[in-house]
């Protein structure tokens, strides 16, 4: 993406999400000034923590005494919870010229967990500042140090490239020299070159579909950039199966909340369905039903309708796994289900005997 779009997705991101964006580009490409200006347009105050230049103590606050009780000082860039909302930008990060600097910045840029504060050793962040991360490639051509893979998980990667009529537009916006705008509008080749491919390794992980969902639930991304914006969390081969999945709606497996709550809607496609895509049907109805606080009435008989149009092998198998659940197990058990359970239980019966 060019750093237009770079803007539009990391002002949707800090603004929808607790994400942390990490914006991926070669030098001079106009990573720092897009964040500065999305920061801008979001209306919030904009800090900028040169990593390359700083030390653990910078970090986490110098040690002092309170009594009996070791604290340390809340660092001076650390926004408190009344003051206006803030972007830190937590700029060159692997940059870091120590390893503990490094570590000590791990915590920060990790999104805060459910019910948490972002923190970074004895101080929390509030809610209302939220963390930017831009480093570049560690592709030979820079002096980084390599991001291990747990670190790369808990960010989103947004991969920068330079783009001509990108930058005309940012020129004529800054009223550059007009000679200079001339020059490169017949020589785009001089603008930055391209290095090698911006491999950052990123590869699906449960820590990553879970950024991938928080996103889809909350961001509106144009089109065109949801598939990178989701290649930068998963990797591009899982990103490009998952788009492809979303756009298959004729293939895609009826779900749980379909089944529970609009049996009559989708029971022909439920019972036309292929087994592997069954499969995902019965699964999705297995994590649901675990958690579940219960089933309505109609919520049970939607069920019982879906399981007597199961295949028998999938049938006992499904009905095995409900079993499991104390609160299902109750309701499948009933006299008035006999008819489509019966034959499963027995079953499950005879091959515990």
């Amino acid at each position: 993406m060019n750093v237009e779009q770079m803007k539009i997705v990391v002002k949707e991101i800090l603004s929808k999400t607790d994400l942390t964006p990490c914006v991926v580009g070669h030098r001079g490409v106009g990573k720092s000034a897009g964040i500065l200006q999305a920061c801008r347009e979001l209306d919030r105050r904009y800090v900028s923590l040169r990593l390359g230049q700083m030390e653990v103590g910078d970090l986490v606050g110098i040690p002092f005494r309170s009594g009996d009780v070791m604290q340390w000082s809340r660092p001076s860039w650390l926004p408190g919870d009344e003051e206006l909302p803030t972007v830190i930008h937590c700029d060159e990060l692997n940059r870091a010229q120590q390893e503990d600097t490094l570590q000590a910045i791990f915590q920060f840029v990790e999104p805060p967990g459910e019910g948490m504060l972002r923190a970074i050793h004895t101080h929390t962040l509030s809610r209302r500042h939220k963390v930017v991360v831009s480093i570049n490639p560690p592709d030979g051509s820079y002096q980084v140090a390599t991001l291990d893979r747990a670190l790369i998980d808990r960010m989103v990667m947004l991969f920068v490239e330079t783009d001509y009529q990108c930058w005309a537009r940012y020129a004529q916006r800054r009223e550059f020299a007009g000679e200079v705008r001339q020059f490169l509008a017949g020589n785009h080749g001089f603008l930055a070159k391209q290095g090698m491919p911006m491999d950052m390794q990123v590869e699906p992980s449960e820590r990553a579909w879970e950024m991938v969902s928080v996103l889809k639930k909350n961001c509106r991304f144009p089109a065109e950039l949801e598939m990178e914006v989701y290649s930068g969390i998963v990797g591009k081969e899982a990103a490009i199966a998952f788009m492809r999945w979303l756009s298959d709606r004729k293939g895609r497996p009826v779900t749980a909340d379909e089944v529970l709550n609009d049996w009559a809607g989708v029971a022909g496609r439920a019972e036309a369905q292929r087994d592997d895509v069954q499969a995902a049907t019965i699964n999705d109805l297995s994590a649901l039903l675990q958690v579940s606080d219960g089933l309505s009435e109609e919520q049970e008989e939607n069920l019982v309708s879906y399981i007597a149009v199961l295949p028998r092998d999938l049938r006992f198998g499904f009905v095995k796994s409900l079993l499991k659940i104390p609160a299902v197990a109750l309701l499948l058990v009933k006299d008035k289900h006999d008819a489509v359970i019966f034959d499963a239980m027995q079953a499950i019966s005879e091959q515990a005997g």
